[in-house]
């Protein structure tokens, strides 16, 4: 059994119910952008790949799976992941490794990010926010109902936080799509 792919798929149809009040487009818009730029630090900064993919798959899936989970997604999401990984018999050491990187995945909320790997699940999740700006731009729009400039600094606003989070190593990853985004947004 290969255990990524069967996490890919149990999240990937989570996100495909009809009670995931984001939409499909919170696997090809989102979680699909977290695990590339979590695979792509790993490798640079030497963090264990399996780990992060693992996390990045399930970091937001607590609030996919239960809105009412959503304003506490990192921790209902640390639990959800325990549970699945215990089913697939996966390495408790690892599991815990995954806990980790799902409960300090948050930018809002301030929490220190001690392993490699809870490093490339954080940074890959604000580097989604600049890599997949029509996503925000539709956040803006069509849920929060925002005027057209109200939406376009509001998105601009997020980017820039998610920008003032990276690390060194992500800010080279991202940083021709952060300034190209911020130079559209500061037009008009």
């Amino acid at each position: 059994m290969d255990i990524i792919r069967t996490i890919e798929k149990e999240v990937e149809e989570k996100c495909k119910s009809k009670n995931n009040i984001f939409g499909y487009g919170i696997w090809t818009h989102h979680i699909l952008s977290v695990v590339k730029y979590s695979k792509m630090l790993a490798e640079k900064i030497g963090a264990d790949v399996e780990v992060v993919e693992i996390a990045a798959l399930l970091h937001d899936y607590a609030g996919i799976k239960n809105k009412d989970l959503q304003e506490q997604h990192h921790i209902y999401g640390s639990t959800e992941a325990e549970r699945i990984l215990r089913e697939l018999s996966y390495c408790e050491d690892k599991i815990e490794k995954v806990k980790e990187c799902i409960i300090s995945h948050r930018g809002s909320v301030k929490m220190e990010k001690t392993s490699k790997e809870s490093i490339c699940v954080a940074d890959a999740d604000a580097m989604a926010h600049i890599d997949q700006i029509p996503s925000l731009l539709y956040l803006a729009y069509c849920n929060h109902k925002m005027s057209i400039d109200d939406g376009k600094e509001w998105v601009r606003k997020k980017i820039e936080r998610s920008w003032n989070k990276l690390s060194y190593e992500a800010k080279e990853i991202i940083k021709e799509k952060y300034e190209s985004a911020q130079s559209v947004l500061r037009t008009g």
